[in-house]
């Protein structure tokens, strides 16, 4: 322990410019975690919202729409089915539109009968929506089946973008937080490189002479991914927005990803000294 202090204290110019470095690092993961997991509630919860339209067909009369609306509910992922008259379709174009397009024709509404169906958690994707579809319109008395299937493809395509590019970036930033540390405290061990052949003259083993350096890799790890979280957290506390709601990890993922950070400056100081020992 005195060791390691000497190696901080000595080089502090350089252990704080690796803290700094990797706090950063760090820092900009944290703010691409958070950014991926908000836009990931934000996407479930607007995608919780898609609805299908399946429209009844003209030949169908008004008793038997109840056994047609019992056969849809049967179909596996069908969350719930609100069936649509010709007096609610109408009403809910004027309210789209603001304007009663169907004045004077009360006894002949052209407007189609429908069911709007809403689906589980677990069927909002466009496999288990195609297949949905596809049943529908296999059901006689169903003439079409109508939802927003361009909306849900690009929706699916952003999500799938943000996840591979939250992946090509973590990995970026790991790689140049172990970069960084190992060439720092390579750095440090190249100034002390004499001490360390006095040292293994008298005794001292790998183990010993290695010792401050993995420790010194470790706190900075752990210290500066927790650095990180505190300057977002500080910052939580005075920005606020009111269009949507920033989603933290958890407690937890954030213990383990500190944790992550400590074992990784580990890794750095091992590779930052193992050149000694050749």
């Amino acid at each position: 322990m005195r060791e390691l202090g000497r190696n901080i204290f000595r080089n502090f110019g350089t252990t704080s410019s690796s803290f700094l470095s990797l706090m950063l690092l760090f820092l900009l993961f944290d703010l691409y975690w958070i950014g991926a997991g908000t836009s990931e509630t934000f996407y479930t919860d607007l995608l919780s919202e898609l609805r299908m339209e399946a429209f009844v067909s003209e030949d169908v009369s008004d008793s038997t729409v109840p056994l047609l609306e019992a056969d849809i509910s049967t179909i596996e992922g069908v969350l719930t089915t609100t069936y649509m008259s010709r007096s609610q379709a109408r009403e809910e174009l004027e309210r789209l539109i603001g304007i009663d397009f169907l004045v004077g024709y009360d006894t002949l509404n052209p407007l189609p009968r429908s069911f709007v169906l809403s689906f589980a958690a677990d069927h909002l994707d466009s496999p288990h929506i195609e297949g949905i579809a596809s049943e529908l319109a296999a059901i006689d008395g169903i003439d079409d089946v109508s939802f927003s299937r361009r909306w849900l493809a690009k929706a699916e395509t952003t999500r799938i973008v943000i996840r591979n590019g939250g992946l090509v970036l973590g990995v970026l930033i790991l790689l140049a937080a172990l970069i960084s540390s190992t060439n720092n405290i390579r750095l440090m061990t190249r100034a002390r490189a004499v001490g360390f052949q006095q040292m293994r003259l008298v005794g001292a083993g790998r183990l010993f002479l290695a010792a401050p350096f993995l420790v010194e890799g470790l706190l900075i790890g752990g210290l500066s991914a927790a650095a990180g979280w505190w300057l977002v957290f500080l910052a939580a506390g005075k920005i606020s927005f009111t269009l949507f709601e920033i989603v933290y990890p958890s407690l937890e993922d954030i213990v383990f990803f500190c944790l992550g950070a400590a074992l990784l400056g580990l890794l750095s100081g091992y590779l930052g000294i193992r050149r000694h020992f050749q």
